[in-house]
């Protein structure tokens, strides 16, 4: 495939998620993470999974990555059953998790010297129109300590983005960051995700962010965790973390959030 085309043709992606929990048995107790989860993701959505701590929403992302299997019930990615980690699906976490003994275009190049069917010029062209895609161009050559958090962050959406998975799934990317640094990640994921046509799984405790960034938020109840409530966001993009439209939405999800939270057991 020619580099054209890499770029032209993401693949299209469609998840299914059927009848999935998850158990997680110790020695002397069994905590039930997911119960009886059922989703459906179509090609090109921005779904955010939302919810307090200990509603499973990132032990769902890690079985929809293949990291963990369930303990029910299936997942599939275009119609083939996830079996483990894949290409097709790429994984952003909180925690950037850049080798910090690698430059910023080394770390991109990373996942693209296990891609087959590129030649080292076309990794490097690769490597270098997704960090021009999080506008690091210019920083292409920087150790990892001299970039700020921010600029961190948006090396590893570039990595994540590079070998051109079906769907990008990011657990929490923007927690640790500053609010101004948010908001600015917030407008660049928009314009990606429109670009490059990404299938998104979002997992958030930020309510605001959850409207701001998905077309559906799928509101999550703790022990075990189940999907309560869906809200689609027909809202224009971009969207703005600080507009009204955005936050009276937020703040009716909020309510909905606060009752089950304070009925949950802790």
């Amino acid at each position: 495939m020619s580099i054209t085309e890499e770029l032209a043709n993401p693949q299209p992606a469609k998840l299914r998620v059927e009848n999935v929990s998850k158990l997680y048995r110790g020695s002397r107790q069994t905590v039930s993470a997911l119960e009886d989860i059922n989703l459906r993701v179509e090609e090109g959505e921005f779904v955010c999974l939302l919810g307090a701590s200990g509603c499973g929403k990132s032990t769902l992302l890690n079985l929809i990555a293949g990291l963990e299997k369930p303990t029910e019930g299936s997942i599939h990615s275009d119609g083939q059953p996830i079996t483990g980690p894949g290409r097709q699906r790429m994984v952003m976490f909180q925690d950037h998790a850049l080798f910090p003994w690698l430059n910023v275009s080394d770390n991109v190049l990373f996942g693209l010297k296990l891609k087959p069917g590129l030649s080292a010029d076309d990794c490097r062209e690769l490597a270098m129109f997704y960090l021009k895609l999080v506008v690091l161009e210019k920083f292409s050559q920087a150790s990892i300590h001299e970039l700020s958090g921010g600029m961190k962050q948006r090396v590893a959406l570039a990595r994540a983005l590079a070998p051109n998975p079906q769907v990008l799934l990011m657990d929490e990317p923007f927690a640790a960051l500053d609010a101004m640094t948010r908001e600015q990640l917030y407008a660049d994921l928009q314009t990606i995700q429109q670009k490059r046509l990404k299938t998104i799984i979002f997992v958030t405790h930020n309510v605001r962010e959850a409207v701001c960034l998905g077309d559906r938020v799928l509101l999550f109840t703790p022990r075990p965790g189940r999907i309560h409530a869906e809200y689609r966001v027909d809202l224009p993009r971009p969207r703005d973390i600080n507009d009204v439209a955005v936050a009276q939405l937020a703040s009716t999800i909020t309510a909905e959030l606060k009752k089950h939270t304070a009925a949950s057991p802790t």
